[in-house]
C-alpha cells in the first residue's frame, strides 16, 4: 500500500475499525518510523478517547438481563490457560505504542559491559600516560640536578685549585718580601761598610799627606770612594744568586772617564783554573772584564774602561774558565735587579 492510503487508514485504526490485514500493514508502516503517521495517530487517538463521552446513555431492555442469565451454563467454566505465544503476528489496536516506547524499566543493555570496559581501559591508559609523564619529568629533573651537582663539584675543584695557587703566590710573595728586606739590609750593611772604608781611606790620605810632603798617591780605592760622593755617577746594586747568597756588590760608572768600577763583597774564592767575569747584558751578554778572588779575600775592586755603558740593561758576574769566554757558560753569582 502507498503512504497516502496508509495515512487515510490512521483514523480507522485509532477507532479500532480496521480488519486484521489492514491493521498489520499500518502497524508495519508505523514501526518503520514514519513521523507524520505517528503524529496523526496521536491526534486521532486523543479524539477517539473522547468519543464515548459524546454518546447519550440508553437503558437496556428488561428482557436482556433475563436472557443473559438464562443462557449461563449451570456448571462453572474451567479456566483455560492462555498459551504463551512469544511471537505475535500482530498487535492489538493501541499496543504498537507500547512496542515503540517500552515501559520505563531498568533494561540490561548488551553494550554496557563493553562500554564499561572501554571506559576502564581509557582511564587506565590516561592514568598510565600521566604516570609515565610524571616519571619522565622526574627523571629529567634528576638528570639536571646531577648535572648541576657535577658542575658545582667541578667549580669547587677549580676554586680549590685557585685557592691553592693564591696561597702559593701569597707564600712566594712573602718569601720575596723577606728576601728583599734581607737584600735591603745587606745593601745597608754594605753601604755602612763602604762608608767605614771611605773614612779609613780619608784618614790614610790625611796621614800620607802629613808625612810625605806635597805628593800624594791616589789608589783605585781612593778614586772609588771619591766617586761615591759624586751625584751624577750611575750606581747599580748587585745581589747574590742562590749559589752565593751572602755575596753582594756595587757597580759605578763615571761618564767623564768612561770607567766602570765593580766593588764585590763575599764572593767565594776562585777554584784553580777559573776566574770571575763581569757581563753587561744588552741584546746579548757582552764581557767587560775578568778578575780573581783568592783565598781569604773578602772584597775586590775591578776597574775597566767601557764604551756605550748606557745601552746595558742588566749586569752579572759568572765564574768562567781562566781567560774568560765570549758568552757565559756557567751560572751567575751576582745579578743586578732591573
Amino acid at each position: 500500500m502507498k503512504h497516502e492510503e496508509l495515512e487515510e487508514s490512521v483514523p480507522l485504526y485509532a477507532a479500532g475499525a480496521l480488519d486484521r490485514v489492514e491493521r498489520q500493514a499500518l502497524e508495519a508502516h508505523l514501526l518503520s518510523g514514519c513521523a507524520s503517521c505517528h503524529s496523526t495517530l496521536k491526534d486521532y487517538q486523543s479524539i477517539a478517547a473522547l468519543l464515548p463521552l459524546a454518546l447519550s446513555p440508553s437503558k437496556p431492555p428488561r428482557s436482556l438481563k433475563a436472557k443473559i442469565m438464562a443462557e449461563r451454563s449451570p456448571e462453572p467454566i474451567p479456566a483455560q490457560s492462555v498459551p504463551n505465544d512469544p511471537a505475535r503476528s500482530s498487535l492489538d489496536p493501541g499496543d504498537w505504542m507500547d512496542h515503540l516506547f517500552p515501559p520505563e524499566a531498568p533494561v540490561q543493555s548488551a553494550a554496557l559491559p563493553w562500554a564499561l570496559g572501554v571506559g576502564l581501559l581509557l582511564i587506565v591508559a590516561v592514568g598510565g600516560y600521566f604516570v609515565w609523564d610524571i616519571w619522565t619529568q622526574r627523571s629529567s629533573d634528576i638528570a639536571k640536578i646531577q648535572q648541576l651537582e657535577a658542575a658545582l663539584l667541578e667549580k669547587s675543584t677549580k676554586l680549590a685549585g685557585v685557592d691553592r695557587e693564591v696561597g702559593d703566590q701569597t707564600k712566594a710573595l712573602a718569601e720575596l718580601r723577606n728576601e728583599l728586606q734581607q737584600r735591603a739590609h745587606e745593601v745597608a750593611e754594605t753601604k755602612e761598610y763602604l762608608a767605614q772604608r771611605e773614612t779609613e781611606l780619608e784618614e790614610t790620605r790625611t796621614q800620607l799627606s802629613q808625612r810625605g810632603g806635597s805628593r800624594t798617591v791616589e789608589t783605585p780605592q781612593d778614586e772609588f770612594a771619591a766617586l761615591l760622593r759624586v751625584p751624577n755617577v750611575k750606581a747599580i746594586s748587585l745581589t747574590g744568586s742562590d749559589i752565593a747568597k751572602l755575596a753582594t756588590g756595587f757597580l759605578l760608572y763615571d761618564s767623564r772617564t768612561q770607567k766602570v768600577w765593580l766593588y764585590s763583597v763575599n764572593l767565594p774564592e776562585c777554584p784553580p783554573g777559573t776566574t770571575y767575569q763581569l757581563w753587561a747584558i744588552q741584546d746579548k751578554p757582552v764581557s767587560i772584564g775578568t778578575f780573581r778572588v783568592d783565598t781569604g779575600e773578602i772584597t775586590h775592586l775591578l776597574v775597566k774602561k767601557v764604551l756605550n755603558f748606557t745601552l746595558a740593561k742588566n749586569f752579572g758576574v759568572s765564574l768562567e774558565p781562566s781567560g774568560g769566554r765570549t758568552q757565559p757558560t756557567e751560572p751567575m753569582y751576582l745579578l743586578s735587579r732591573s
